[in-house]
């Protein structure tokens, strides 16, 4: 051994260097600097440590050395080299961020990688690292839509006070149609799903008509009053309306949650409520549908039943809405209104500050 170099290997160290060797996982480079020092540590020249390990004399002699000053844990950690390519400068960064805010070039709507590496001179993979560091996307928007309801806070504190404290003796449904349901059928037999493979289906479809779900959500148990139609023109919301009133036992008020639609405020319609003064509508604020309840149950019915369904027919599509509807019905919940309407106004308030702002 070199002179000034001393190994002396604790019980522990031993114990520790022998656990390295004998796991079948530690990475290779492990291994031979742990049989480097206990060979060293068992009294062998460097001459036989070099033909045990197969390596150099330098590479033997260094890691001697790193065990001598850093102990077990030298031996498991690589130094970090610095990189052969001087790292950009801030003011790169700043300046992809900069353009990275303003419109691209040439007639395209945003900008990728490849045309900022190019405008600013430097690599794809450093305009990817400077994006992420900024926590820029150019490649995604996220879509929005603010209300220009002058009355939007006081339909918005009606519509979720019914949800928070429903009137007593009173049912508060919230109701919608969801139109334009389509009976699709594939052209060909999709694959099941199996081990490692996903289910399919074909892109391309044959279209068999349409119908149009009436749907009124009972907010206090949960359960769905649901009617196919041909169309959604006022004349089949007051068919819809006279499914409710007979379903809805006498004697209770009945407050309806409703959107904008031009059939729900139809002059039949407020004619129809004129005879029937139990009724109350109450409609949500314009471009805010999300505050209906029952366009939770519409997401449900699409995603578990028709976005993957294969129907041949309107009678077989309305089949499988109307089972869906009694499944549902089954074991209802309560629908549970979580969001507090005050920060949705504040929210509301900002989107249109900074609109302002920019336009």
């Amino acid at each position: 051994m070199r002179k000034g170099i001393t190994i002396e290997v604790s019980p522990a160290d031993r114990a520790r260097l022998e656990a390295v060797i004998a796991d079948r996982n530690s990475p290779q480079k492990h291994v031979w600097r742990a049989g480097i020092i206990l060979a060293t540590a068992d009294g062998f020249g460097t001459a036989e440590i070099m033909r045990r390990t197969g390596k150099s004399k330098p590479c033997v002699w260094r890691w001697q050395a790193r065990f001598m000053t850093e102990g077990v844990d030298g031996l498991l950690r690589d130094k970090t080299r610095p990189s052969r390519i001087p790292p950009l400068g801030p003011e790169v960064a700043e300046r992809v961020v900069a353009l990275t805010l303003t419109e691209p070039p040439a007639e395209t709507t945003h900008w990728t990688a490849a045309m900022m590496a190019k405008a600013a001179g430097i690599s794809v993979s450093s305009v990817q690292r400077i994006w992420r560091a900024h926590g820029l996307q150019p490649h995604r928007v996220r879509q929005f839509k603010l209300s220009n309801d002058p009355r939007f806070v006081e339909k918005l504190r009606d519509v979720v006070g019914l949800y928070l404290d429903p009137p007593a003796h009173a049912i508060v449904l919230s109701v919608d149609e969801k139109s334009q349901i389509q009976a699709l059928d594939r052209t060909q037999p999709g694959l099941p799903m199996k081990k490692g493979r996903a289910g399919t289906m074909t892109h391309d479809y044959k279209r068999h008509g349409t119908t149009t779900l009436f749907a009124a959500l009972n907010v206090l148990d949960g359960t769905v009053i649901g009617r196919n139609m041909a169309r959604h023109r006022h004349q089949e919301f007051i068919r819809f309306l006279n499914a409710i009133e007979r379903t809805v036992p006498a004697g209770k008020q009945v407050h309806a949650i409703l959107d904008n639609y031009a059939a729900h405020k139809h002059p039949k319609v407020h004619a129809w409520l004129d005879r029937h003064p139990r009724w109350t509508f109450h409609f949500v604020p314009t471009s805010c549908s999300w505050l209906n309840a029952v366009e939770g149950f519409f997401a449900k019915l699409s995603k578990r039943r028709l976005r993957r369904g294969v129907f041949r027919s309107i009678v077989e599509l309305q089949a499988a809405i109307n089972r869906f509807v009694h499944e549902h019905n089954v074991e209802p919940s309560p629908f549970t209104w979580t969001a507090d309407p005050d920060g949705i106004i504040a929210a509301v308030r900002r989107g249109h500050q900074v609109l302002d702002s920019i336009h």
